[in-house]
């Protein structure tokens, strides 16, 4: 297990898919992993079973791994299954092996998890398991290599409903080669256009607009006010989910494509992304705030940053779009 490389990271997707490709000897920062993966993104989502709408600041879960794959010319092999037994044989050869296997689950049950909240759009790699544990690699926040019990990850693996995926696992192997600088201007360009463009209002800058119309209608709809709200922050900032996480992830990615490719305009848009990021907080704590006092005077506020984030990163993204 020890022979293993790890990835350190402040998102679970990239950390995993670090993780693996590190053991491909692919070593890429977490920046560069977000970018290349197309990841920035918005979405505004109602879940059935969650008391508030779900704000995701990146793209589709999984879809970062799917599009880093795609554009650095590596195969990805995802494994599904509704058998716990199955799920548990299609990764335990591989550990046998010595190979690390990216997982998504449901991170409520893993056993160092202290914040229970449901999320199935978890991502760790398993990196190795003795009798009764499994030995993980997770964000630098949850701890680094960590360890669950096999009981918990298989739990976790199995878990049904909004994000989950039928015990979800996969590998990645090396399938040719790729040219760096025209990598970094597709997955920008790319990016940009699904940001600028979405298949409806939910998403991109024109769910931000949304969200920002809409905080009023969550705040007298909600039973538990300062339960949601607070909770709400949380998953933003702290579990990953959005807010200025990703956008100063992404300006990061750009700084490091503008030191390649030295182009004005993705040195603008890194600018512009770390401009967001400070408003994101901001938006972050006036949620804090909301559920502290269940006083609807700091949503007004967010409202209107929100509609200013929306300008910056549209802003941002017609930048690159035109590179």
């Amino acid at each position: 297990m020890y022979s293993i490389k790890t990835k350190s990271g402040e998102h679970c997707e990239t950390t995993a898919t670090g993780t693996l490709l590190s053991n491909l000897g692919i070593e890429l920062s977490e920046p560069m992993l977000f970018g290349l993966g197309e990841g920035l993104g918005f979405g505004v989502i109602n879940f059935g079973k969650m008391p508030f709408p779900f704000l995701g600041g990146r793209t589709k879960t999984g879809l970062i791994t799917e599009k880093l794959c795609e554009n650095l010319n590596l195969e990805l092999t995802q494994l599904r299954t509704t058998s716990v037994k199955k799920a548990w044989l299609n990764i335990k050869e591989d550990l046998d092996n010595g190979l690390p296997v990216g997982l998504q689950l449901d991170s409520y049950y893993l056993d160092y998890f202290t914040t229970k909240v449901h999320f199935a759009g978890h991502y760790v790699a398993i990196i190795g398991y003795d009798d009764a544990h499994a030995f993980l690699v997770d964000t630098l926040q949850q701890g680094g290599v960590v360890s669950t019990s096999l009981e918990s990850l298989a739990e976790a693996r199995s878990v049904k409903g909004p994000m989950s995926d039928k015990n979800m696992s996969y590998t990645i192997k090396v399938k040719g080669d790729y040219d760096l600088k025209d990598v970094l201007i597709k997955a920008m360009k790319n990016n940009a256009v699904d940001f600028l463009n979405p298949p409806i209002k939910n998403f991109g800058y024109k769910g931000i607009i949304k969200a920002s119309k809409e905080l009023s209608k969550w705040f007298h709809e909600s039973y538990d006010p300062e339960n949601d709200f607070k909770t709400m922050a949380m998953l933003m900032e702290k579990a990953g989910t959005g807010g200025s996480i990703f956008r100063n992830i992404y300006g990061d990615f750009l700084y490091e494509a503008y030191g390649i490719l030295k182009l004005e305009p993705i040195l603008k848009a890194h600018k512009q992304f770390l401009e967001s990021a400070n408003l994101w907080t901001e938006v972050i704590n006036l949620f804090e705030q909301t559920g502290e006092t269940e006083d609807e005077k700091y949503l007004e506020e967010a409202s209107k940053l929100l509609v200013e984030i929306s300008k910056i990163e549209y802003d941002a993204m017609s930048l690159l779009e035109q590179i």
